[in-house]
């Protein structure tokens, strides 16, 4: 099989969320103008590329240290809100990296770096002049 064949081919994953946390995720999927699949997809890749297998880019400032952020926000939200279940320290993870992926969006988009096709639901590089 050629990698563009790989590319194209699909494959479902379930997963079950609690009701309001699928209404939040509906609702920031459509302001970004994307579908909802699209929006789950986009925000996994992006939590692997910051507490995956890949290493962080040591050359940005500290704030780019997704895993540094992450121990600073789960200190923040214990001392905060006292004890949280996991279900609870994860939403505050989740909701405070996707907060940093949609201002770093909309940061790279203003600066004219990247595009956002909507239609495709996809981000890509703009070319240079």
């Amino acid at each position: 099989m050629s990698n563009s064949e790989q590319e194209t081919d699909r494959s479902a994953v379930t997963t079950y969320v609690p009701a309001y946390q699928k209404s939040t995720w509906a609702d920031h999927a459509d302001e970004l103008g994307m579908t909802q699949s699209e929006f789950v997809r986009t925000m996994v890749q992006a939590g692997r590329r910051g507490f995956g297998d890949t290493e962080p880019d040591l050359t940005q400032s500290s704030d780019a240290n997704p895993r540094g952020n992450v121990r600073e926000t789960v200190l923040q939200a214990l001392g905060s809100n006292g004890p949280l279940s996991w279900e609870e320290l994860l939403e505050t993870v989740t909701d405070e990296l996707e907060s940093q992926l949609e201002k770093a969006l909309i940061d790279l988009q203003e600066d004219g770096q990247i595009g956002h096709r909507p239609r495709d639901g996809t981000y890509t590089l703009q070319d240079e002049p």
